[in-house]
């Protein structure tokens, strides 16, 4: 089994797509366009086929921050967070080795979704 597709919900499709389109680096796909509006976005991976979809919520809906984490594994994580502090991206915590051996930085999107841009490198698929 591989997983290849996360869905995230958003109040905002345009902003959301600033966030992983411009800010991540993610590839646009598609979009739909209902009533002048972006609803649905279609984005992939630069370096693989794994993708996301950015799905409008419903009027009065609000996303459950908290609910999900994303995950971005970037080689060069210290210059990739250098990068997006310079265009005036906030994060949480800043890069960190953690206890398992992988290194992480922690931001949320514009819905309040926690995303980790993180490296693994050789610790990838350490056993024990």
């Amino acid at each position: 089994m591989n997983f290849n597709h996360a869905m995230i919900y958003s109040r905002d499709i345009a902003r959301a797509l600033v966030f992983y389109r411009d800010r991540l680096g993610l590839i646009s796909l598609q979009e739909f366009v209902h009533e002048g509006r972006t609803v649905y976005a279609r984005l992939k991976s630069p370096s693989s086929d794994t993708t996301i979809a950015l799905h409008l919520l419903a009027p009065g809906e609000t996303p459950t921050p908290g609910a999900i984490r994303l995950y971005f594994e970037i080689q060069d994580l210290d210059g990739t967070v250098k990068r997006l502090q310079s265009e005036g991206v906030e994060f949480t915590k800043l890069p960190k080795v953690m206890p398992w051996g992988w290194k992480h930085a922690y931001l949320d999107d514009p819905d309040g979704h926690e995303v980790s841009l993180y490296w693994a490198g050789e610790q990838r698929l350490a056993i024990g």
